[in-house]
């Protein structure tokens, strides 16, 4: 048997399975994971975002009472590869949701399938995503209440435990007075409810209390958004193609709005996402829960505001794979921010801990409960994949299998005759020197890349960040070809 298809019948049958109890004895903690759509990392006023500052009361409040995790990722920037990963603790390549189309196969063990199976109360509230339009209730949640595809801000039709209901309001005051009556209704035993909000993916329709908010101001530009053809030519092709795409600042959303425009309201409507922040957390103060319940806040995935001419995600940018990353439960974490690199992938094994429950061995993520309870991250990853699957309906990106290290970026793409790239983050955070800009690869030559760089310095490094992602793909299940040795 291979080890693709022993991780893949391991997580079939722990869904049959449950996992061992670590602590029969041990208290079993509420759990409420907070998921925003399209939140990029550095999109809160505590962290120094210009605009936001004093506007993100409640995300300020989580950020001083616990812990940042500085260096949160996701490993792949698409919405239902990432909330796939959320809910597995895999990589994409091992969980195969591969666009926002792909079912998520029922036969895998999810944190909310197994957190039932022990007794948690369950509810899922919200985007659900994948499997295309698909809003039927899902194996492991005892609540559902989801709406079809990105649903709509006003005046939603939601699916609430399989039956069709039109409400009126703001999809994001809904979800939140459903996860208030949620959390009010099961305070007497353990519960986990996943809240996954709309907000704040495009367009971009915030409620009317924040909708005039910064009228007039004009966005901040990164450094790598105005055209300059020399910058251009140390990049693929695809990217500067990919500018004039939607996905692109010259082909904004398929020329449906402006950069000012679109920008007010991304942080407009994460005035309704920090709004929710804090009537969750007043609900739990209520109901004396605030202490002992973890709470868990992350986004999706990144999103590009200008960097290297894109709009949006997919690419492997930093902006595209960092996310926010807040955990609280004050009896558990106190006060701290956390370099070590928080994945996706941890979510699950972390909710599994933080019930006593073992995560099965498919799962690729680690618990984050050590590093909350404050020790230290001396044997902590170092490095992980990222991936993403070429898709029809957007075919300016291209599939892109990468390493992100806690020093260098590389970016390797499949079936495309295209350069790579490589960023040394630590002189270059902004990505804008690509170390491997010279090494092009004739179509009628053979050849990796490597083999193909002149000085053994450079060509040192570029082998042994293909060999490491070479090693990650074995050993979780995926194709070591693709990191291109």
């Amino acid at each position: 048997m291979t080890r693709r298809h022993f991780l893949g019948a391991t997580a079939a049958s722990a869904t049959t399975a449950a996992p061992a109890l670590l602590g029969q004895a041990g208290k079993k903690r509420n759990i409420v994971f907070i998921l925003v759509d399209d939140h990029r990392f550095d999109f809160i006023g505590a962290l120094g975002h210009p605009w936001l500052k004093g506007h993100t009361p409640n995300l300020d409040k989580m950020l001083a009472r616990g812990v940042h995790f500085r260096n949160g990722f996701v490993t792949s920037s698409l919405c239902s590869p990432s909330r796939a990963s959320i809910l597995t603790g895999q990589y994409m390549h091992a969980h195969r949701v591969f666009d926002n189309f792909s079912p998520l196969d029922q036969k895998l063990a999810t944190f909310p399938r197994l957190l039932q199976q022990q007794g948690y109360k369950t509810g899922f509230l919200g985007k659900w995503h994948m499997g295309g339009d698909s809003d039927a209730p899902q194996p492991g949640f005892d609540q559902w209440i989801s709406f079809r595809g990105q649903g709509d801000y006003y005046n939603p039709t939601i699916n609430r435990n399989g039956v069709s209901e039109k409400i009126n309001g703001y999809m994001g005051d809904v979800l939140t007075g459903e996860a208030r009556r949620f959390i009010r209704e099961n305070a007497s035993r353990p519960f986990c409810l996943y809240l996954s909000h709309k907000a704040v993916h495009y367009p971009f329709q915030p409620p009317k209390q924040h909708a005039n908010l910064w009228a007039g101001l004009a966005a901040p530009k990164p450094a790598s958004m105005p055209y300059k053809e020399e910058f251009y030519q140390q990049l693929p092709e695809w990217v500067k193609r990919r500018r004039y795409s939607r996905h692109g600042v010259d082909g904004l959303f398929g020329h449906t709005a402006n950069f000012d425009d679109a920008y007010r309201g991304y942080c407009q409507c994460l005035q309704s996402i920090d709004d929710s922040v804090g009537e969750v957390m007043n609900e739990l103060e209520e109901r004396g829960l605030a202490n002992d319940t973890l709470v868990v806040y992350m986004g999706d995935n990144g999103y590009m505001w200008g960097e290297h001419g894109l709009v949006d995600k997919r690419a492997m940018c930093e902006p595209s794979i960092r996310v926010p990353f807040i955990a609280q439960c004050l009896d558990l974490t106190g006060s701290r921010s956390v370099d070590a690199m928080a994945l996706n992938l941890d979510l699950a094994p972390t909710f599994l801990e933080a019930a006593g429950l073992a995560a099965p061995p498919a799962m690729h993520g680690r618990s984050l409960l050590p590093l909350l309870r404050g020790a230290t991250s001396a044997d902590w990853r170092r490095e992980f994949i990222y991936e993403y699957e070429w898709e029809q309906d957007y075919p300016n990106t291209p599939t892109i299998t990468g390493l992100r290290t806690a020093r260098y970026s590389l970016m390797l793409t499949q079936s495309v005759w295209d350069i790579s790239e490589l960023y040394d983050l630590e002189r270059d955070p902004d990505q804008m020197k690509n170390l491997v800009a010279d090494i092009r690869i004739p179509p009628h030559q053979r050849g990796r890349m490597s083999s193909n760089i002149p000085d053994a310095e450079r060509r040192q490094l570029v082998d042994g960040l293909q060999s490491r992602l070479a090693k990650l793909l074995a050993g979780t299940g995926g194709d070591p070809r693709r990191a291109g040795k």
